[in-house]
């Protein structure tokens, strides 16, 4: 098994044996309590590997935040390879290859994302980056982790649903990590009903899958007579999944056409979402930002808050409208560092007021000036300012009826 703990700044990763009866390779990412990213020069990989060459440290638990927890895992995934048959395998530490950079043009990327094979968001990667190798990650944070530790060179996650609305998770994790935004992709949903081959829809009991996949077939499912109970569980696939390992005849999953190719189970019913204009947005991430241009349309997204509160909003709301900018998201979340502000008033008492981290997205390119000089006024109006990314928005067009491999909302 190989594990991967940070035992100091410039010394991202540890690794230790896989057991002899396993012939899947399981990643270990431990979290981190700071978001800059591991090591700053090619000098700092080629240090620490000369440590890890002399160093091999075995730890199930790792310090997260100041608090013991349990290390954070990559979704398994089959590589026969690791473990040639009838040989027990040896601690081998990384070597510079793993900590290589990101491959030339013309070579797979290795794209991270949240889910097991199957999941909407496999195929957003896919459409994303053609031809990539897919890391498929049992947790957001995770996938964030495999980017700023070179396992993976890039990541797509889900920020916001048509119908769901904002996937706050990532969000507050685009502050926390230092990764760029360099690219987005929107699909549609498509959701089928799944079942093991030979189950018919009035012999189920149940249907399970992420709960927002749940919420959006609901009035489907009345309208097919199923008289069922609806269970959540962590994804879609990961519901198709357990389906398939488990041999439950009684229950039907929700989830993608590819999930059930993957792991054998019939479509009950195609297309069951409520509304076919569902759609989600993707983020592509990565360790760097791209270059902004004006060639082509480019969407900017920052995010920004006061010290003194929300009464700024407008002041910065307004150099976007003057320069004839258009806003197309704006998303306010908690600000954790301080959540609520006192304000004594002699006459009235102590007042106390919510403090909240601002996201805009607009569509300019900080290539423009009109992009800067719109960013340098919100820096008068601000505490903090920073630009998430500046990245081609996607223009291609879709069809909700022909989408049947399309991306769901959070289910990854």
């Amino acid at each position: 098994m190989r594990t991967l703990l940070p035992s100091s700044p410039h010394n991202p990763m540890l690794q230790s044996p896989t057991t002899p009866s396993s012939r899947r390779r399981f990643i270990h990412c431990a979290k981190r309590s700071d978001s800059s990213p591991i090591g700053s020069s090619r000098s700092d990989w080629q240090s620490s590997c000369a440590i890890l060459s002399s160093k091999v440290v075995s730890q199930e638990q790792a310090a997260v935040n100041g608090h013991t927890n349990g290390s954070v895992n990559l979704v398994p995934f089959d590589d026969k390879s690791l473990t040639p048959p009838n040989k027990k395998t040896t601690p081998t530490p990384l070597s510079i290859t793993d900590l290589s950079p990101a491959p030339m043009h013309g070579s797979n990327l290795r794209v991270a994302y949240q889910g097991v094979p199957g999941a909407y968001s496999e195929a957003a990667a896919g459409k994303a980056y053609p031809n990539c190798q897919a890391i498929p990650c049992d947790q957001f944070e995770v996938a964030f982790q495999a980017v700023e530790l070179w396992i993976a060179d890039r990541a797509v996650l889900p920020v916001e649903n048509s119908l769901g609305g904002s996937i706050h998770r990532n969000y507050d994790l685009l502050l926390r990590h230092r990764l760029h935004i360099v690219g987005e992709v929107q699909l549609p949903v498509h959701h089928c009903l799944l079942a093991l081959p030979g189950v018919r829809k009035e012999f189920l009991t149940r249907v399970i899958s992420h709960p927002q996949g749940l919420a959006q077939c609901e009035h489907t499912l009345t309208k097919l007579g199923l008289n069922v109970a609806r269970e959540a569980v962590d994804d879609t696939a990961g519901a198709a999944e357990f389906i398939a390992a488990n041999n439950v005849r009684d229950t039907a999953a929700i989830a993608s056409a590819r999930a059930a190719e993957i792991y054998g189970l019939e479509v009950l019913a195609d297309g069951i979402q409520d509304d076919a204009s569902n759609v989600t947005r993707f983020v592509m991430l990565a360790r760097e930002p791209i270059i902004p241009r004006t060639d082509r349309p480019f969407k900017t997204s920052i995010v920004f808050a006061h010290e003194k509160g929300t009464c700024v909003l407008f002041k910065v709301l307004s150099a976007f409208a003057f320069r004839n900018i258009s806003l197309t998201k704006i998303e306010s979340r908690p600000n954790h560092n301080v959540p609520i502000r006192l304000v004594d008033e002699a006459n009235v008492g102590t007042a106390k007021h919510f403090e909240y981290m601002f996201y805009v997205d607009f569509e300019a390119s900080m290539a423009e000036p009109r992009a800067q000089n719109a960013l340098s006024e919100v820096q008068e109006f601000t505490s903090f300012l920073r630009v998430l990314g500046s990245y081609p928005m996607d223009m291609t067009s879709w069809s909700p009826s022909s989408s049947s491999s399309s991306s769901s909302t959070f289910s990854l």
